[in-house]
């Protein structure tokens, strides 16, 4: 079996090439590293330095001829997206259908796409929210990850395309780049670690879900080998807010350094949770590693690496 992974340099994208190569698989990388790393992409993988965007994209799949494709190259950061929609629809939208058309044409069985559960529903009504709950984004990054799935649901219609569109949460972990478009555990443990002092938006009441990589690679390889073709939340149902995630890294790295504090950012959500309740019904998976656990991997990793961001 082969799989052709867009942003496969990055860091979600990374472990799942290490996942199907574990698992057998040949493995093609796309990634134009402009905020992947080279040194991401395991060895085994055959790698293109290529945007998505670019003409001889379509070529590489038609020659790879994949039977699964996994979509995860995209413009990932909401105040990018809110400062040049421009560009983040055109990475985001106009990329995606190119690399839709581009499976297509290669005969892909399986399309896999990377969406945002945190960003799609835009404040949400009750919690945790699950692909039944009102998809009212607030941010142009969450519209253009809203629109990929409707072209994906379009195309299947349309061309028979066999898709799923995993809807992510916050995902943490190493690898996660804390001098890039990394999440806040991340950031948090490397600024700790270097005595820095962190900074956390809003009034401290702001919540996210967050789940380990190794249970959202488990949830994308679930999915691979599904029959199940639509929209599946992959959340913990757990709302865990800034300080007490500031609290745990604290307690991991010796930190006592005291955060400052900023108002909410342009796009940025008050609370989010997802749920993963039809993840379990239709691929039998549900998180694993808990949060602290999860944390204390990351802090292990960003000590280890530390050279590696500066």
């Amino acid at each position: 079996m082969k799989v052709l992974i867009t942003g496969g340099a990055g860091f979600i994208g990374s472990h799942v090439v290490e996942r199907y190569l574990s698992a057998g698989w040949d493995v093609a990388v796309v990634d134009d590293l402009s905020t992947g790393r080279g040194d991401n992409v395991p060895e085994g993988a055959t790698f293109y330095e290529l945007d998505i965007r670019d003409l001889e994209f379509a070529e590489v799949v038609a020659a790879e001829r994949p039977d699964v494709l996994s979509h995860h190259a995209a413009q990932m950061d909401v105040r990018i997206s809110t400062a040049e929609p421009a560009f983040d629809a055109d990475v985001n939208i106009i990329g995606s259908i190119k690399v839709i058309e581009a499976a297509l044409g290669a005969g892909v069985r399986k399309f896999i796409f990377a969406s945002s559960g945190g960003a799609v529903y835009g404040e949400p009504e009750k919690l945790p929210v699950d692909e039944d709950a009102p998809a009212r984004p607030v941010s142009q990054y969450g519209c253009s990850k809203l629109a990929v799935e409707r072209y994906l649901y379009l195309y299947g219609v349309q061309r028979g395309l066999d898709y799923v569109a995993l809807r992510y949460p916050n995902v943490y972990g190493p690898r996660q780049d804390p001098r890039g478009e990394a999440g806040v555990t991340a950031i948090f443990a490397l600024k700790m670690l270097e005595g820095e002092p962190c900074t956390i938006y809003g009034d401290g009441t702001e919540s996210r879900d967050y789940v380990y990589i190794d249970d959202v690679v488990d949830a994308h390889a679930l999915a691979a080998e599904s029959g199940y073709n639509g929209v599946l939340c992959i959340g913990s149902s757990e709302e865990i807010t800034v300080p007490e995630i500031f609290a745990e890294l604290s307690a991991l790295t010796g930190n006592k350094v005291e955060p400052r504090r900023e108002p909410l950012r342009p796009g940025e959500i008050h609370r989010i949770c997802i749920s993963g309740e039809k993840a379990k019904a239709e691929l039998g998976w549900e998180p694993k590693v808990l949060f602290a656990d999860g944390l204390a991997r990351l802090v292990e990793h960003v000590q280890e690496n530390r050279g590696r961001y500066a």
